[in-house]
């Protein structure tokens, strides 16, 4: 697709350069700054001044004045020309003769220098040499197949190199040690330092004029077969593209970053990014074309023009007016290093902006988020096309000059709906995407309010998890509008966001209570209720208390038992006034004094007391009720004897004095064992319950984590109990007898043995006997082994002394090297390797094995 990316203005005109002369043509041209030269079929030199000027309707124009000029007297046309700003001196091709001659009053230098037997001649501009005051050329000699390297000095020539080709050139481009030839039959690469050469393609030279153009550092445009412009790098290589272009090309030149080629009726332009052809100029009669330091310039035999590059950012905002965004984008990118980094940015950011506008316009939206983000959009931008988003103390204008042509969102949609929904999703998600960046830092309570306001309207989900993040939601703004979308729930948490909890929660309570309909949390209740266990505020915890407890109990006393346990200590919420608040709510201060003796493990006696007999209450009431074998009643008791075995603290005797007229027999021998009054308890478990597994229970729990002679007590204690000859029943001498059976281990067997009747069998007890017997076995062979351990150490120690044969000397002045304080008794104790210590020292080092301390003797028997 066309883009006007130059013009065609006049530079030097006919008059000007041959007056009435019809006979002369211009055979070359150069430009160095502002100078001009011309090089004429008459051997003449011409020196033009062009001064760019810019008229009043912003068209550049050129103003030549011609300087002077020189007939060279060789009577052959000025081949070529090419100017050394360095060293003031034009070199000028003549008859195929190089010579010098002064670039301000073109006289020849007066050493004369010159280089003859010369076809064609290229400057190096990526020299080798290294001195700044010296032109390096690569010449084609008339001599056949050869090419020749000189250094061109202010007054004097030298050359440095002479290297054969394959064929014969015809056309050389010089950059650093490589050489870009055109042969007889194709382009080939040659380094002349090292001279080695690289094929690039075939090229008839005989049919068409070949073209080597250096576009860069060791990178070269080529007129390759079949019309196209190919690109080569020194090392053989195509890094770009092949531009398309005309089969009859006279000549190209780079202006980044377009190619322009000259045929014989156009001017044409193409794209290096994307190589294809921007723009086609009609110019008749051209035979010129060169660059020079980003100027292009033209020439017919008769005149010469200047190819004028229109401003870049003319050039994108033409592409940008006609919706060619990926163009536009690519035309930016391609030109970075020609433009100043800072400029550059500046322009890059602006551009893709205008062509997020341009996309989001078209609904392309994932191109639009694209090129905000790349290019740093300013959301607010964006914000301000849809109606009532922007926050109402915003100080947002809208960029200018302006970055689109939008009123509003809904001039872009004509008013379309489903438009208008598409566009409100992409904002939410550029948003969403955009906030925790740093594209939004200094206006992110426009982001945010935008946002929450897009979510309440949508009845999005993420309102309530950009609430509940860190945010920054103008609540001015954000109050009104979850009003209006009868958003309670979220306006709730921004209450809260903003340091309100006290109007969060009655806002809540209001909807818990149904005087608002909001249906967001339909638990919201324990919301509340959990939202109140981690306040910090003690004030609205006591506030809101009693309307949750009333709701329910078993929920609300939350409020306290999910608290952090850092409050207790900081003083914050006494154990003691919470109780004394919630005396009135049975069940609620029943799960608070759990939740202290059972969860926290608090070890208060009045805790665990008053939870015992809240726990003996709810039995009791529940007891005289309803039937003796519900559901409700068994887990009742049981909750009362767990509490009753397993805590320590609890006023026994207080509770005992409630349960005793009771018919709870089990829990009444628990409390009976606390006291240590077990006859009482086993009593009771036997006689009264007949329950013989609860009473060998009792025994095992009570003896737990005392020793074995507690819990032989306890055992024998109930075997009197079953065999007590006051009473006759068959059933506790059953029972006598499975309790000798199942815990032979713990009883003493010749006890047990004198108590038996003597009227039970051998067969009866054989379980027992054979357990006692075991048991005894084993307790002999653990004493034997400890005794025979015993004899082997002290032998050990006994073997160790008699090695130590030595004189043991002892006086006041020596030392003990365990504690340093001198002997003052005639006792030590003596270490093989000869150590004296003090017994009482080496007594405490031998128990304390923390220490270790290890001498030279490993082994450390006395």
């Amino acid at each position: 697709m066309s883009v006007k990316a130059f013009e065609l203005v006049p530079a030097v005109e006919r008059a000007l350069l041959m007056g009435d002369k019809a006979r002369i043509n211009i055979e070359c041209i150069e430009c160095c700054g502002k100078n001009l030269y011309v090089g004429t079929n008459d051997c003449f030199v011409y020196h033009f001044l062009l001064e760019e000027k810019t008229t009043s309707k912003e068209k550049l124009t050129f103003s030549v004045q011609k300087q002077q000029h020189k007939y060279l007297g060789l009577k052959k046309p000025v081949s070529e020309l090419k100017a050394a700003s360095a060293l003031n001196r034009l070199i000028v091709l003549c008859d195929n003769t190089i010579m010098l001659v002064n670039m301000l009053n073109l006289d020849p230098v007066q050493s004369g220098a010159k280089i003859k037997g010369v076809v064609t001649f290229t400057v190096n501009e990526n020299p080798v040499n290294g001195d700044p005051f010296c032109v390096e050329l690569g010449v084609i000699s008339v001599k056949r197949r050869t090419i020749q390297i000189y250094m061109v000095y202010e007054d004097r020539v030298q050359i440095v190199k002479e290297l054969a080709t394959p064929e014969q050139p015809s056309a050389v481009r010089l950059d650093g040690y490589f050489l870009c030839l055109a042969l007889t039959t194709q382009y080939i690469i040659v380094n002349y330092s090292t001279g080695a050469s690289q094929d690039l393609f075939p090229f008839d030279t005989e049919e068409k004029k070949p073209i080597v153009k250096r576009i860069g550092r060791e990178e070269f445009l080529l007129a390759g077969p079949g019309g196209l412009g190919m690109f080569a790098t020194a090392a053989g290589i195509s890094q770009r593209a092949p531009v398309h272009w005309s089969e009859n090309v006279i000549g190209a030149a780079i202006c980044f970053p377009y190619v322009v080629a000259l045929d014989e009726g156009f001017v044409t332009v193409h794209s290096m990014l994307d190589q294809q052809l921007k723009q086609t100029l009609p110019f008749r009669d051209g035979h010129i074309m060169q660059d020079f330091e980003g100027k292009v310039i033209l020439a017919t035999m008769k005149e010469v023009y200047v190819l004028v590059p229109l401003p870049l950012e003319r050039q994108i905002l033409d592409l940008l007016a006609s919706q060619r965004v990926e163009e536009a984008i690519v035309l930016v990118e391609g030109a970075q290093r020609n433009i100043p980094k800072e400029k550059f940015l500046v322009m890059y950011r602006r551009i893709l902006q205008q062509a997020g506008f341009i996309q989001f316009g078209q609904l392309q939206f994932l191109e639009a988020k694209d090129s905000f983000s790349k290019g740093q959009l300013d959301a607010r931008e964006l914000i301000s096309l849809y109606p009532l988003l922007l926050s109402s103390t915003s100080t947002f204008t809208r960029s200018h000059p302006p970055l689109h042509e939008f009123a509003d969102l809904n001039h872009l949609t004509q008013g379309d709906q489903e438009k208008i929904t598409k566009c409100k999703r992409f904002l939410i998600n550029y948003l969403k995407e955009i906030r925790s960046t740093e594209v939004a830092n200094g206006y992110k309570e426009d982001v945010d309010t935008a946002l929450l306001k897009l979510y309440a309207e949508a009845d999005h989900e993420s309102l309530l998890d950009l609430l509940v993040s860190e945010n920054f939601c103008l609540l001015v703004d954000s109050e009104p509008w979850l009003e209006k979308h009868k958003k309670y729930f979220a306006l709730g948490l921004l209450y809260h966001c903003n340091g309100q909890d006290d109007a969060a929660v009655q806002l809540w309570v209001r909807i818990v209570k149904d005087e608002l309909q909001d249906t967001t949390r339909p638990d919201l209740y324990e919301y509340v209720v959990d939202f109140l266990s981690f306040c910090s505020s003690q004030e609205l915890v006591w506030k809101y208390a009693d309307w949750a407890l009333q709701k329910n109990q078993k929920v609300g006393v939350q409020i306290f038992t999910r608290r952090p346990v850092d409050e207790e200590k900081a003083g914050k919420l006494n154990p003691d006034d919470v109780i004394k608040y919630l005396h009135k709510y049975s069940q609620a201060v029943t799960q608070y004094l759990e939740h202290l003796v059972l969860d926290r493990k608090i070890q208060k006696e009045k805790f665990h007391t008053h939870l015992a007999v809240l726990y003996l209450d709810e039995v009791l009431k529940l007891h005289s009720q309803s039937d003796q074998h519900s559901e409700e009643l068994s887990t009742a008791r049981a909750k009362l004897r767990s509490l009753l075995q397993q805590s320590c603290l609890y006023r026994v005797q207080l509770v005992l004095g409630k349960i005793k007229d009771t018919n709870l027999n089990l829990e009444c021998a628990i409390l009976y064992g606390k006291l240590e009054e077990h006859d009482k308890a086993l009593h009771i478990l036997v006689h009264q319950l007949k329950d013989f597994q609860a009473a060998e229970d009792y025994c095992l729990w009570n003896s737990e984590g005392r020793d074995l002679s507690y819990r032989q007590r306890l055992f024998h204690m109930l075997l009197a109990v079953y065999m007590d000859p006051a009473v006759d029943n068959d059933t506790l001498v059953m029972a006598a007898v499975d309790l000798l059976n199942n815990h032979a281990e713990v009883f003493d067997a010749v006890r047990v043995l004198r108590l038996v009747p003597g009227n039970w069998s051998i067969q009866l007890l054989c379980p027992f006997l054979r357990g006692a017997m075991r048991e005894n076995m084993h307790s002999k062979r653990m004493s034997q082994v400890a005794l025979g351990l015993a004899k082997s150490e002290n032998a050990i120690y006994k073997h160790e002394k008699l090695k130590y044969k030595g004189l043991i000397n002892l006086s006041e002045k020596k030392g003990c090297q365990l504690c340093h304080n001198t002997f003052s008794e005639p006792e030590c104790v003596c270490y093989p390797n000869g150590i004296l210590v003090h017994i009482h020292c080496a007594a405490k080092r031998n128990r304390d094995s923390a220490s270790k301390q290890h001498f030279t003797n490993p082994q450390n028997h006395t």
